[in-house]
């Protein structure tokens, strides 16, 4: 679980857009069992309170849930794994074209350009 946590945005909601990360690549599968808040705390070497806090999070959002006494484990409501792609997915297009629009490149030419880059991508940046 190795993640690079930035200072501009709350330690927990990092850890809550990780594990949505991982349940939209599929590397978290529905019912998947995820570790106890005082193991993550312990991996991801922070406060077992922002492990908490992020757990509740997403318990709130519906990506997790716990019964008595078990492990939490990923949701399996289709429409909310569904929903957590296309959130990942609107917020990266949301950034990119806020970033683009400013150097006003016809549409068009930015389509052919994000085409030839997503089909050439080369996996050595990941």
């Amino acid at each position: 679980m190795n993640v690079n946590f930035n200072n501009r945005d709350p330690v927990y909601l990092q850890i809550v857009r990780y594990f949505k990360e991982k349940i939209a690549i599929g590397e978290l599968e529905p019912g998947e069992e995820i570790p106890s808040r005082r193991e993550l705390a312990n991996r991801m070497k922070v406060n077992p309170n922002t492990a908490q806090r992020a757990y509740k999070e997403m318990e709130e959002q519906g990506l997790i849930y716990t019964e008595k006494n078990h492990p939490s484990r990923i949701t399996t409501d289709k429409k909310i794994l569904g929903q957590v792609r296309e959130e990942l997915l609107v917020e990266a297009v949301d950034l990119f074209v806020t970033s683009v629009r400013s150097i006003n490149v016809p549409v068009e030419e930015l389509l052919e350009l994000v085409r030839i880059k997503y089909t050439t991508h080369d996996d050595k940046e990941a």
